[in-house]
């Protein structure tokens, strides 16, 4: 893993409001608004701009927390920005703060956590365990 940033350095990503990124569920249409879900996507990317650069080869991220604090609603063919900051980066994980805004407009603000492992590390953790683990066997 490269340290390449420190707290204050930012990243951002634009995403355009589209029909799909409302928030609709099986019973229908909630709102004709930007869901939590699609921004979560979204904000998640932003702080993982930070690390594709920071990853070796042998590493990916895996996210450890995401918080959405909603401000104000972004509709369809608004462009939200999202500027992820730097918070902190403690071992191999990464802390940061974002704001969403479509314009000067705050949509949202929260923060993301990501840590960085070995891709075989990753792979274990990920396996689903099989029925009998956890279990002694009869």
């Amino acid at each position: 893993m490269k340290n390449l940033f420190r707290p204050g350095d930012t990243k951002t990503f634009q995403k355009t409001i589209t029909e799909a990124d409302f928030a609709r569920f099986e019973t229908g249409l909630v709102h004709p608004v930007c869901a939590t879900f699609s921004l979560a996507q979204a904000v998640e990317w932003a702080s993982r701009l930070f690390v594709l650069k920071m990853k070796d080869d042998d590493e990916e991220g895996i996210g450890t927390r995401l918080t959405i604090e909603h401000k104000g609603p972004a509709f369809a063919g608004e462009t939200i920005t999202i500027t992820a900051t730097v918070k902190s980066l403690e071992r191999n994980e990464l802390i940061c703060t974002y704001e969403a805004k479509v314009g000067e407009r705050l949509v949202a603000t929260g923060e993301t956590g990501q840590k960085i492992l070995k891709k075989k590390k990753l792979q274990r953790l990920l396996q689903k365990p099989s029925e009998t683990d956890g279990q002694s066997e009869r």
